[in-house]
C-alpha cells in the first residue's frame, strides 16, 4: 500500500455549514481518500496516490458547484 500524502484545497463559494456538510459528502464518496478537514473555505485530506489525484480530488468538488484549488498552487 502506498504512502498517503496530503492535500489542502482552497475552496470558494462555501459560505455555512451546510456547505462544509456537501463538501464533506463528496470527499468520503472518493476511493483512496481520507477527510481530515472541512471547513468553510477549505478542506484538508489524506489520499493515496495511486487511487487518487489531487486534480480528481478538487474536480469532485468543483462538480458540486464549488471552486476547488490545490492551495499553494
Amino acid at each position: 500500500m502506498a504512502e498517503q500524502k496530503e492535500l489542502r484545497l482552497a475552496i470558494e463559494g462555501m459560505h455555512c455549514g451546510a456547505c462544509v456538510n456537501r463538501v464533506t459528502m463528496a470527499l468520503r464518496k472518493l476511493a483512496g481518500v481520507d477527510v481530515r478537514q472541512v471547513e468553510v473555505g477549505s478542506a484538508q485530506v489524506g489520499y493515496d496516490p495511486q487511487a487518487a489525484s489531487p486534480e480528481a480530488i478538487a474536480g469532485a468538488v468543483n462538480r458540486i458547484g464549488f471552486t476547488a484549488r490545490v492551495a499553494g498552487e
